[in-house]
């Protein structure tokens, strides 16, 4: 494979379910896809013209390989940024092959034509880190939302604020940001235990 390339990105349509191949003779897993772009303009006159359909096969490694893998579908359309590269073997009937593949560094569904939801995925510990991905939206949702109601709340204006946990001022400030923390160190703990099991 040859180590230089052009930076790409392209737009286009998945024409087939991503292949994911596992790891083996101590290489990684990597995903390949098939995606299709055909560039469409309008002429002098208004009318949409349209250049040949181009394939491209585009390769993800490692995390980005299992999440294409579970994400992406025939039809879907997508965004991917990468390196083209010369991927150069010999096939069974010792003919010499090659091919130009896109290493994917990033890839997206393309919004414009629909909307998708992001779930953020932590891998559990075991053996070279694999594992099945644990959905971790509550986890963020907790970290951007106080621990408890009104723990970022502002005293009123003249008024004594009692804190949101109890005490005054600082003190109560500072028993809602452990609170917090303490929340969060659970829930890791149940995320590291999912993990495991």
């Amino acid at each position: 494979m040859s180590n230089q390339g052009t930076e790409l990105a392209l737009t286009g349509w998945l024409g087939a379910d991503p292949r994911h191949v596992p790891a083996a003779d101590g290489k990684p897993d990597y995903t390949s896809l098939r995606v299709a772009t055909t560039r469409r303009w309008q002429d002098r006159d208004g009318a949409w013209r349209e250049d040949p359909t181009q394939w491209f096969t585009v390769k993800l490694w490692r995390q980005a390989a299992l999440n294409a893998a579970q994400s992406l579908r025939r039809g879907d359309p997508v965004t991917v940024r990468g390196r083209l590269v010369t991927e150069e073997w010999t096939a069974q009937d010792g003919t010499p092959r090659t091919e130009v593949v896109l290493l994917a560094s990033t890839i997206g569904h393309d919004l414009t034509f629909g909307t998708s939801h992001f779930t953020r995925t932590v891998r559990a510990a075991g053996a070279g880190g694999e594992g099945r991905p644990v959905d971790v939206t509550a986890l963020a949702e907790l970290v951007d939302e106080p621990a408890v109601e009104g723990a970022d709340a502002p005293a009123e204006p003249g008024g004594h604020d009692d804190g949101p946990v109890g005490g005054s001022g600082a003190d109560g400030e500072q028993d809602a940001a452990t609170l917090q923390r303490e929340v969060l160190a659970g829930l890791r703990a149940d995320l590291a235990a999912v993990g495991q099991g």
